[in-house]
């Protein structure tokens, strides 16, 4: 599925989240704070956005995905990106890797969440922390209420118009709504063997960034 919305997938996330996608990022890179000789695994990277500021602050930054198409359209824009494929539920490096690992509006695309955040765990060094961004609930009724009948009604006719692959959309929509919410996502990383975990909320909770840490 995301082989087929590879080349426009930015631009249409761009266009479906009405252009908050770029001031999500700006929190979650300021969030993680790249410094040089900092090592930091960005999972589910797709096309590369979500590593390339990361890169810029002079991390050494490696975007990982399971979708060759994604990797394929990311090393085209990025070419000084160490793209790798692997698959987030068996991560293809050695324990206690990263000082960060990150992933961006790719966890809940995994088929086990706990297997991914145990994998992220597992290579990250002792000490070393995790960030998760992803779409989270509103945490106001009434606009949690709008951007639910949004996220069902409106988003899956305009995919059809400006996507070659509409279904996979839909699929999008379906999967936040059934994603946890902020206090239950945390539990997750806790349950994993994350501690000190906490979230901020962005864009009245559409979407959370949540980090935890290893223990020492």
């Amino acid at each position: 599925m995301f082989d087929g919305v590879a080349r426009r997938y930015d631009i249409l996330n761009d266009l479906l989240s009405l252009g908050r996608t770029k001031a999500w990022r700006k929190v979650a890179t300021a969030t993680i704070s790249p410094k040089p000789g900092m090592k930091i695994l960005d999972i589910a990277a797709g096309t590369g956005s979500s590593s390339r500021p990361l890169a810029d602050a002079g991390a050494d930054v490696i975007p990982l995905d399971f979708s060759k198409g994604m990797l394929d359209a990311g090393r085209k824009r990025h070419p000084d990106l160490k793209f790798t494929q692997g698959d987030a539920l068996n991560l293809p490096f050695k324990d206690n890797e990263f000082d960060v690992t990150t992933i961006s509006f790719g966890l809940r695309n995994t088929a086990n969440t706990h297997s991914a955040l145990k994998e992220a765990l597992r290579v990250t060094k002792a000490g070393g922390r995790i960030v998760v961004v992803e779409f989270s609930q509103p945490t106001n009724f009434i606009f949690r209420t709008i951007y639910m009948r949004y996220l069902m009604r409106a988003l899956p006719p305009i995919a059809r118009k400006v996507s070659s692959n509409p279904d996979a959309y839909v699929y999008l929509a379906e999967s936040i709504m059934a994603w946890p919410n902020q206090s239950d996502l945390a539990a997750e990383l806790r349950r994993a063997g994350f501690e000190r975990v906490g979230w901020q909320n962005l864009t009245f909770g559409i979407v959370a960034i949540h980090s935890g840490y290893k223990k020492p």
